[in-house]
């Protein structure tokens, strides 16, 4: 029996391998200025960069709802060549509802799914999606797959680099007078998943330091990625991100390197200029 998998917009994989490695992807949706738009369909990280940029609000975002989840699971299954088992991979349930009506679907779905909280988001779900994919290619069972993918998802890592604080601001996570302060040092604060959240783990200045803090940390994780794929995404800062790219390259010459942008339902929190790192 053969394994399909879905996973949400939040998971940042690039449009055009989640096509070439038919998985299923289950949108988000953000609310801006009033607007609803469904991401990577009516809004694409350009767009909504621009449009966040100019707003006075937080955007907002929603998760999407079980018959969402169903119609991919119906379709994933009804475009395999044999009979078909369902994969799903979601945002971390500390940060959305996408978990809860994944399992929602899964209870009302017909075949057969199983439902994973991946406890994480950006290509940090992203990759545990990728490799899901790669074991079902192989020709794992859905319990095999399961069981690694819960096992990578402990050893995974997603660390990030703030540029601006407005969003958390705007969020109320954080006072303006401590955002100017930061501002006004030039500092890059870093965040990172734990135990399905973010949590803020430390700070540098400029991107010398920027990028010996993201290869610091992927050291302390594993000296070898040869066999690994490392995901890289950013909020409208192509620059860094290529930068990053090559001090990891250099660094640990990873199996591939993917880099995109970020969409908006991970952007809206991260805010302009972020970039982060996935890595396990």
């Amino acid at each position: 029996m053969s394994i399909r998998i879905v996973t949400d917009s939040s998971s940042d994989i690039p449009p055009e391998l989640a096509k070439e490695l038919g998985i299923e992807i289950v949108p988000l949706t953000v609310v801006i200025d009033g607007k609803e738009y469904v991401e990577g369909v009516t809004v694409d990280p350009s767009s909504f960069v621009s449009m966040m940029r100019q707003s006075a609000d937080l955007p907002r975002t929603s998760q999407p709802s079980p018959h969402a989840f169903i119609t991919a699971f119906e379709r994933a299954t009804s475009t395999a060549n044999k009979a078909a088992e369902v994969l799903c991979i979601t945002l971390s349930s500390k940060l959305s509802g996408t978990f809860q009506s994944a399992c929602a679907a899964r209870d009302l779905f017909k075949g057969t799914a199983k439902v994973i909280d991946s406890r994480s988001g950006t290509l940090g779900l992203g990759l545990m999606a990728l490799e899901a994919s790669r074991l079902a290619a192989l020709g794992h069972s859905l319990s095999e797959i399961t069981e690694r993918i819960e096992a990578m998802r402990e050893r995974l890592s997603v660390f990030v680099s703030l540029n601006t604080l407005e969003n958390a601001v705007k969020g109320g996570r954080i006072r303006r007078v401590e955002a100017a302060v930061v501002q006004l040092l030039r500092m890059k604060i870093f965040a990172r998943t734990q135990d399905g959240e973010v949590v803020v783990c430390g700070k540098a200045r400029g991107r010398k330091n920027m990028l010996a803090a993201f290869v610091e940390a992927m050291q302390a994780k594993a000296e070898d990625y040869q066999d690994r794929w490392v995901g890289i995404t950013h909020v409208d800062n192509t620059e860094e991100a290529h930068a990053l790219a090559e001090a990891v390259k250099k660094r640990f010459n990873p199996a591939r390197i993917i880099i995109g942008p970020m969409g908006s339902t991970i952007a809206t929190h991260a805010g302009t200029g972020a970039v982060a790192l996935a890595y396990w």
